[in-house]
């Protein structure tokens, strides 16, 4: 799944991510990702690439909210953080809110593509 407000940034990142053989649901807010993640059968995404800043519910309130959902097959998703804030703060940031990585924008399939190996 992802979780990406901007238009262009999102066609971008689904068009990367489909010449790879994913197969891409994109929702535009946390609350928009929540709501997927939580309306499919368990295990229907195998990771998450969350922006963090989206309108309504912001991707490091979004991984909190997911990580504190009973279901473990939902709260124990891989989320990788995507931002155009690169400075090891925000990194940092979003390894507090419950992301298991990080990756800076624009996305770049040379360092995504090792990150998503390690979780998929």
């Amino acid at each position: 799944m992802l979780a990406e407000d901007n238009d262009l940034n999102a066609e971008i990142a689904i068009e990367l991510l489909k010449e790879k053989g994913m197969i891409i649901d994109r929702t535009k807010d946390g609350i928009e990702c929540i709501d997927a993640l939580t309306k499919k059968k368990p295990h229907t995404y195998v990771c998450i690439l969350m922006d963090i800043q989206m309108p309504h519910m912001d991707g490091y309130e979004a991984a909190k909210s997911i990580r504190s959902l009973k279901d473990p097959s939902f709260s124990s998703i891989p989320i990788i953080a995507m931002t155009a804030n690169a400075f090891e703060e925000d990194k940092q940031m979003a390894m507090q809110a419950g992301m298991n990585d990080y990756v800076p924008k624009p996305m770049d399939m040379k360092i995504l593509n090792p990150i998503l190996q390690k979780y998929l």
